[in-house]
């Protein structure tokens, strides 16, 4: 009797020992530190189950057993929860790490930036280049709609919404700037504003220089002179869908197209591209100057001047430094 019931301890012992082992290989196996060696980027695709996603992150290596891993995710609940989706596991990613970034949607965040004074066939190329941007854009939107800035996206989100995004983005830049403007701008319309900035921004890439570039074209508008304005012609020689693949000529300004401030008096038609925030802001609050050229310096800015002899003067020293002439 006394063996029979030392024999049932020693089991109960035994089995309390191995399911003590259990728990603890279980534990490790769920705490421990995961085989991913170095960051590792998996896609899970819409409509993946618990089986499938185990088998992608056993392929990535980012998990040991694909077996435990769907053993695990079903006694924490957590099996149908884990959301389809672009992630990143740094090195040593735990099996509990990986079941809580799946289940909370902790999705690889990426951005694009868009550059100042892009047209909108540009930027439209270049979401269609991004490949994990799905859809495509409708139809091109209207020039000078968008707002260049970096944007955040994931895997899955649509070029079109992106587009709507920048959209909203400068409506909401517009409706801030607008009622600030200086008073007695020759400028009726915030479209009038976004025109003119859009002239500035592809004048200059010097950010300081802007609010000067801007007096000279609103001096301009002021005394009913013509804008002169090169990108303006470039514009309506290309249509906005790149950038002119040789130099302008006189002939050029000669164009007859509502785009060519050579041709017509005062803003054209519409914007020439879509300007940034600093572009926009000096439009509307430009320097007070009676400046009406300027020309470029040769230091990557522009020599303003109030008079056509200075101007003339201001041509001539850019030529000898563009043609090497300059010591």
């Amino acid at each position: 009797m006394r063996g029979a019931l030392r024999f049932f301890l020693v089991l109960i012992v035994t089995g309390a020992l191995l399911l003590a082992v259990a728990g603890l290989l279980a534990y490790q196996a769920y705490e421990g530190e995961g085989p991913v060696k170095e960051e590792t980027v998996v896609l899970i695709d819409r409509g993946s189950g618990v089986r499938s996603i185990a088998a992608e992150l056993k392929e990535q290596q980012v998990i040991d057993d694909a077996l435990v891993f769907q053993v695990a995710a079903r006694l924490t609940g957590k099996a149908g929860r884990l959301q389809a989706g672009e992630y990143e596991f740094p090195p040593g990613t735990s099996l509990r790490e990986v079941l809580d970034k799946l289940e909370s949607g902790d999705f690889v965040v990426r951005q694009v930036t868009i550059p100042e004074g892009r047209t909108s066939y540009e930027v439209v190329a270049l979401l269609e280049g991004i490949e994990v941007l799905e859809g495509d854009i409708p139809e091109l939107p209207p020039e000078g709609s968008l707002l260049p800035e970096t944007y955040h996206y994931q895997w899955g989100d649509t070029r079109q919404a992106l587009i709507e995004r920048m959209q909203q983005d400068m409506q909401a830049l517009v409706q801030e700037l607008w009622p600030e403007r200086i008073d007695g701008l020759p400028l009726e319309t915030p479209e009038e504003a976004i025109t003119l900035a859009s002239i500035v921004e592809k004048e200059t890439a010097v950010a300081s220089e802007r609010p000067m570039v801007a007096s000279v074209f609103i001096n301009r508008l002021r005394r009913d002179m013509p804008l002169q304005s090169d990108p303006t012609v470039i514009y309506s020689l290309t249509d906005g869908k790149g950038p002119l693949d040789r130099e302008l000529t006189r002939k050029d300004w000669e164009v007859e197209d509502p785009y060519n401030t050579y041709y017509v008096n005062g803003l054209p038609p519409g914007p020439i591209a879509n300007p940034g925030r600093e572009s926009l802001e000096a439009v509307l609050d430009p320097a007070e100057t009676d400046y009406i050229y300027f020309v470029a310096d040769g230091t990557g800015g522009h020599a303003f001047a109030q008079s056509l002899d200075e101007h003339n003067r201001n041509v001539r020293n850019w030529r000898r430094i563009r043609d090497g002439e300059d010591e």
